[in-house]
């Protein structure tokens, strides 16, 4: 196994790998990241079903992949409270290094936001009293998790805007509020406008993140994306600071051990 401290090495702050747990597939995975130099990789739950998946995958790489764990907003229901109640559980029992993903989605259910809401702040609470960092999944939701955080900021309250894809504007307000921005294959988009806005923040704001099995960046966009494609989002953020991808590297690897720790 790769153990490597290579300041180089790429660090996929963001992916569901473990959807392969316990297949061939995860290890081939694995192993294409092993090729990239991509060594790190965090995994976030989506609720207390696929915990088990996460921790196997941990298990099998615990050299190289991080636990995460909270209730996606999507998986908010009319149950969430007992939902949480699993999850707090879970939390006492498995190492973790932040509390994601977390948020507000405002695509695919609007009738939820109240439970949105709470469940948010409740597990905010949880990252704060760990003294961990949230991982926020943010969609059609701007501005009610902007308001949701202004109230919530204090010097315990961190993290990571997961797969941002805001305007200049909101990563400046993000960045004020103590988060760091996740780009993934987004960036990679034509006619998607993120490139404009990573051109316009500095790199120690910028962690990377390819959110796969979803969003593959070109060449592969429309595919099933995997953490070994976290290449070519480091390559196109290189290419826009034109810097090395080396550097690129180092600068978010290094960002992403300051917010979790390791």
């Amino acid at each position: 196994m790769t153990t490597s401290i290579d300041p180089s090495i790429l660090t996929d702050t963001h992916t569901h790998i473990y959807y392969h747990a316990g297949t061939s597939k995860l290890d081939e995975q694995v192993k294409r990241c092993f090729d990239n130099n991509i060594q790190r990789l965090f995994l976030p739950n989506v609720d207390s079903e696929s915990v088990p998946l996460v921790m196997e995958a941990v298990h099998t790489y615990p050299a190289n992949c991080f636990p995460m764990l909270g209730l996606h907003p999507c998986s908010v229901k009319e149950t969430y409270k007992e939902e949480l109640q699993k999850l707090e559980r879970l939390l006492s029992e498995h190492r973790t290094y932040a509390i994601g993903e977390i948020g507000l989605d405002l695509y695919w259910d609007k009738t939820t936001l109240d439970f949105q809401r709470d469940a948010f702040r409740i597990q905010v609470g949880w990252a704060k009293a760990m003294g961990l960092p949230i991982d926020i999944h943010c969609r059609d939701a701007f501005n009610e998790l902007f308001e949701l955080l202004e109230e919530l900021k204090d010097d315990r309250l961190f993290g990571i805007f997961h797969c941002f894809t805001g305007t200049l504007e909101q990563a400046k307000h993000a960045i004020d509020l103590g988060f760091s921005l996740g780009i993934g294959g987004v960036v990679t988009f034509k006619n998607a406008g993120l490139d404009a806005v990573v051109k316009e923040i500095d790199l120690q704001h910028i962690v990377l993140e390819t959110d796969a099995p979803y969003l593959a960046p070109v060449p592969y966009r429309g595919k099933e994306n995997e953490s070994s494609y976290l290449y070519y989002v480091a390559q196109k953020v290189a290419d826009i600071h034109q810097i090395d991808i080396a550097e690129v590297a180092r600068i978010t690897t290094s960002n992403s051990k300051k917010i979790f720790g390791i």
